[in-house]
């Protein structure tokens, strides 16, 4: 059974907004003290495929969502306006992640390949060619000099961001690479695997390429990584747990349990106290990082959305809506993502609260 936690549901009737998206007000940063807020919630439908990743610009005025469809869409996350649609990719599009510095964004495909793309002009800047099968999953460094990239070929691959070089191939997983994130001290790369194992990479200069340690204690699929601000790093895995780690010592520190089916998705909340984690299940908990308990549970509710301005009875087909949430000052924002594998979550960095919804 589900850990039992409050259910907030999302009261405020949704609004008609421009075409294509809708939206539901309510207040923002409402609960008390280390509870969840219902607020603002915004609907992105424009799509014409899953949502397979979402991801925020550093300033928070744009939202970067990657299709299905082949397709990277980018959106004034204010308005709703939708910026771009971008095409290239040769299949779909995985994963999708904005560069710390805010001038560049990547996109990874099933046809192999990474692209960088440039923010301002909306244009494709290099075509990162190394991969042998599906790339997965994509980090920058913190300084966002350099690209870490992943995939179902089991290799890790490492460029040069301005010229798009490949700079090293990290190999020690035995199964396909499916997720990645940078330390904040860019010393260490995280990547997890199909293998169930996660491998810390040591990049500090003069250490030889292949040099890297295993945490190891998870039973399935490593489908998310992420770094604290500390440098604590959280895993979640299909075996449904969250783990959190001490990298330097290789130390687990606590192990979340409470989802019933795969974690997909996990967020630090900005000073590293709580997380928040997504499943298959259409919900979304957020734990205490210190004592391990759920802090709370928000179910996912089936919205009812409208194609056209100036609709407000008609339902939308399909799709599944993920209420924002919002720890109070500061707070953390989710993101969902694909309607039919449960919600994706994504940090704002302006601690808004927003959400995607694919239809």
């Amino acid at each position: 059974m589900e850990t039992p936690c409050t259910q907030l549901p999302l009261s405020t009737p949704p609004q008609v907004g421009p075409a294509g998206w809708t939206s539901a007000l309510g207040p923002m940063n409402s609960g008390s003290a280390g509870r969840l807020a219902v607020g603002r919630v915004k609907f992105f439908g424009q799509h014409r495929g899953e949502v397979n990743s979402s991801a925020f610009s550093p300033d928070g005025q744009r939202l970067l969502t990657a299709s299905e469809d082949g397709y990277v869409y980018g959106w004034e996350t204010q308005s709703g306006r939708l910026l771009w649609r971008l095409g290239g990719h040769a299949g779909p599009i995985k994963f999708c992640r904005f560069s710390p510095d805010g001038h560049l964004f990547a996109t990874t495909s099933g046809d192999c390949t990474i692209r960088l793309w440039d923010v301002a002009e909306a244009k494709c800047l290099h075509v990162l060619k190394g991969h042998h099968r599906s790339v997965e999953t994509v980090s920058f460094s913190p300084d966002s000099k350099q690209l870490a990239s992943g995939g179902w070929d089991k290799r890790v691959v490492l460029w040069e961001v301005q010229s798009g070089q490949m700079l090293r191939h990290l190999g020690g997983h035995r199964d396909s690479v499916q997720s990645s994130d940078f330390a904040p001290s860019s010393d260490c790369l995280a990547t997890g695997s199909w293998d169930s194992a996660i491998c810390i990479w040591d990049l500090r200069t003069g250490t030889p390429v292949t040099s890297h340690q295993e945490l190891e204690g998870h039973s399935g699929n490593i489908s998310c990584l992420c770094y604290s601000a500390s440098g604590l790093l959280a895993s979640g895995s299909w075996d449904k747990t969250i783990h959190i780690w001490k990298p330097s010592t290789r130390n687990l520190l606590v192990q979340l349990k409470g989802h019933v089916t795969w974690v997909k998705s996990i967020a630090f909340s900005p000073d590293g106290s709580q997380l928040a984690s997504a499943g298959y299940s259409h919900m979304v908990k957020v734990w205490d990082c210190n004592t391990g308990k759920c802090m709370e549970t928000l179910k996912v509710s089936k919205v009812h959305g409208c194609s056209t301005q100036g609709c407000r009875k008609r339902p939308a087909r399909g799709g599944w809506g993920q209420a924002g949430l919002a720890f109070p000052e500061p707070s953390e924002v989710l993101s969902a993502g694909s309607p039919g594998c449960g919600p994706r979550l994504c940090l704002h960095p302006r601690w808004e609260t927003l959400s995607v919804w694919s239809c």
